[in-house]
């Protein structure tokens, strides 16, 4: 087979059994998925899935990629959409944390769960600070984009507050959906932030 072909067959195998993983995660959490479980939700055999990806491990690392990639995308295809403005810059975060609380949950519950796992590999807690760290370092440049004049102290820390604002979102909501409007919930963080850059802009 020619070798481009060959590549480009492979990535879309790669992205069933990514796919697959995400499924079987939601229904089984990362401790309870198997590997054969996985192979019977991408309807192929175990013995192929290992081609692709020799270990579990192996295929959750690819699997907290894929979660990172697909916030990525979101966020850019709301970005085509929006204005250029900080207001509009922080709804691009919000929405693609809507998108998975709301209709891509198995992304939502996948990170979740992958960060109780961080405390007992290594790999999967580097894996997952270097998300975080990606995470903060986008907020922080949005902040610099749009607030030049904000203080290193208020870069270094809103985009904390504002990360474990949209996660705190998904622990509260996922874990009783409807308990409060989520809408309001995100407008409220949103103001808050704002609030807190009023006075450099």
């Amino acid at each position: 087979m020619d070798p481009e072909k060959k590549l480009k067959k492979n990535k879309i195998v790669e992205g069933k059994i990514i796919s697959a993983a995400l499924d079987t995660i939601e229904k089984h959490t990362i401790s309870g998925t198997r590997m054969h479980l996985i192979a019977d939700e991408a309807e192929m055999l175990q013995s192929n899935l290992h081609y692709y990806f020799k270990t579990k491990s192996d295929l959750m690392m690819a699997v907290l990629k894929r979660v990172r990639e697909r916030s990525l995308e979101i966020r850019e295809e709301i970005k085509k959409e929006t204005e250029d403005t900080l207001e509009s810059a922080l709804d691009q975060f919000i929405g693609q944390k809507k998108e998975f609380i709301l209709r891509e949950k198995k992304y939502d519950y996948a990170e979740i769960d992958f960060w109780v796992q961080s405390r007992l590999g290594d790999s999967t807690s580097q894996e997952l600070a270097h998300s975080f760290r990606e995470w903060r370092e986008e907020i922080r440049s949005m902040l610099r984009k749009y607030v030049p004049a904000l203080s290193e102290e208020m870069l270094e820390y809103l985009p904390v507050h504002f990360v474990s604002m949209l996660e705190g979102a998904t622990l509260q909501y996922l874990a009783d959906e409807g308990v409060f409007d989520l809408d309001r919930y995100f407008e409220t963080g949103k103001e808050i932030l704002l609030s807190q850059v009023k006075s450099y802009l």
